[in-house]
């Protein structure tokens, strides 16, 4: 019973300094204001582009085997802010490298909290473009979708559930990818494979690619459970309820394994003697 006490009142005390943290690194963004803004205009218009030259295909040829531009725009979208939301809250594990190579990791390691839990909260991000490209084509894609009765309220709820699933699983391969530093140091290259390409395929239906590529984004990265597999239910009706337990039972795998597999790698870490 101590133990629990003893437990609920660091994990409390955590989690206080945690959100000092953000409101601090959201403080001193906010110096620069304008310089904020036109960021996040610019972030957005950006993003939106990218979208535009697909949904200038889809538009010419109304699907590409049989998923439609309203159904491209919500696989895109989802994706996006599942990226935000992870990005948003831990941005900090995708630049681990720097913390890495710079040495600044040892001085967090003589700090009386969790170096992940020191880590997340700094350079806090409020991807104000990313979340405004990436509503507006949500809020698109699901008018078109309602408008055609593909969809209705529970469908709504359904996508912001898996966003948050999503950001989860996004973020577990960040970690794990990032936990692969300890032993080389310079992970840029690795980070770009597994996250940044990976996520760009997965931002489209799977059935695109040759199959043993899909196989590997919904195995080996598993991003396609990020959209395209909770899609299936909630815009195309396939499959059944029962995908969206087996989205969230993947997600707390992936989270499980990635931070015990970041556990494993700091007891493997070498301090660069800085």
């Amino acid at each position: 019973m101590k133990d629990n006490l003893k437990l609920s009142s660091k994990l409390k005390s955590w989690l206080e300094l945690y959100n000092l943290l953000i409101k601090t690194s959201v403080r001193s963004r906010m110096q620069y204001r304008f310089n904020f803004l036109l960021g996040s205009v610019l972030a957005a218009l950006i993003q939106i582009s990218e979208f535009l030259m697909v949904a200038i295909v889809l538009y010419k040829f109304g699907a590409i085997q049989g998923w439609s531009m309203y159904e491209m725009g919500y696989l895109f979208s989802v994706m996006t802010l599942s990226k935000t939301l992870y990005r948003t809250f831990a941005d900090e594990v995708h630049h681990l490298e720097k913390y890495l190579v710079e040495g600044d990791l040892d001085q967090i390691l003589t700090r009386p909290v969790p170096v992940l839990l020191a880590i997340m909260p700094r350079n806090f991000r409020i991807m104000l473009g990313e979340v405004l490209q990436g509503g507006f084509i949500l809020g698109w894609s699901l008018h078109g979708l309602w408008r055609s009765g593909q969809i209705d309220w529970m469908s709504i709820a359904f996508t912001l559930f898996i966003i948050v699933t999503g950001a989860v699983i996004l973020f577990s391969i960040g970690l794990a990818t990032a936990t692969i530093g300890f032993w080389t140091t310079r992970i840029g290259e690795l980070q770009t494979f597994t996250e940044d390409a990976a996520r760009t395929a997965g931002q489209y239906p799977l059935t695109l690619y040759p199959k043993w590529m899909s196989s590997m984004l919904l195995i080996v990265i598993p991003v396609g459970f990020v959209n395209y597999v909770p899609a299936l239910y909630i815009i195309r009706g396939e499959l059944g309820v029962w995908v969206l337990a087996a989205v969230a039972v993947v997600a707390m795998i992936c989270l499980g394994a990635s931070l015990r597999f970041w556990r494993f790698g700091i007891t493997k870490y070498q301090s660069t003697g800085s």
